[in-house]
């Protein structure tokens, strides 16, 4: 098996472009001490949102709105993306990303709390996309929630799943590499999905729920 190559992979990386309003997110992210998805990552959950033609989307980790905004790009006119973050400032920079690209208030549901107290309040197999990127400690039990939420053919996205290198090396036991590593491997076994780990970004783990 050939190893990707260094310009090969800076190249996709670099393959499609963030907008104005996204890079403008990504600096107030990068002001409030968020981790936006990269623009590699976005375009993949752009694609992913289009091809389920997700109306209704749930996102663990509002951030600046970086990832929020590629969702909504990728998902039809109608679509409403519902967001959970507890940092209620990063939902005000978001909000405000939402409003210069043009988005509708009625397309956005942020809400503002823990995700664990959240989660439990959605509807069973209402949602078509489901985005876990918060507290990676917490990982497992969003996936618990995102199961229940998704309906059958619904996508599961997970992001870090690589994290920053790390999973890969088995030698490499701390408590998060070992949390990722651990999750990575029960998706891939868990029969009620079609999983694929895709290395872009920090590693995107998406799977169709059968």
């Amino acid at each position: 098996m050939s190893a990707q190559k260094p310009a090969t992979w800076a190249y996709s990386e670099e393959f499609i472009a963030e907008d104005e309003v996204m890079e403008a997110a990504r600096l107030r992210g990068a002001e409030l001490g968020c981790s936006p998805v990269m623009a590699s990552v976005g375009a993949v959950l752009r694609l992913l949102a289009a091809a389920a033609q997700a109306r209704a989307v749930v996102e663990v980790g509002t951030g600046a709105g970086v990832s929020g905004l590629w969702l909504l790009s990728g998902m039809p006119s109608d679509g409403i993306l519902t967001t959970i973050d507890i940092e209620a400032e990063h939902q005000r920079a978001a909000k405000s990303a939402y409003t210069a690209a043009g988005i509708a208030p009625q397309r956005t549901r942020v809400i503002t709390g823990p995700a664990l107290e959240v989660l439990p309040r959605l509807t069973d197999a209402a949602y078509d996309m489901v985005l876990i990127d918060g507290d990676k400690s917490e990982y497992p039990q969003y996936v618990e929630q995102a199961l229940r939420l998704l309906r059958p053919g619904g996508v599961l996205a997970l992001d870090n799943m690589l994290w920053h290198d790390l999973v890969a090396d088995p030698a490499t036991r701390d408590e998060t590499t070992t949390t990722m590593r651990d999750l990575g491997k029960e998706l891939r076994d868990n029969e009620l999905l079609l999983p694929a780990m895709l290395p872009v970004g920090d590693g995107l783990l998406a799977a169709v729920k059968r």
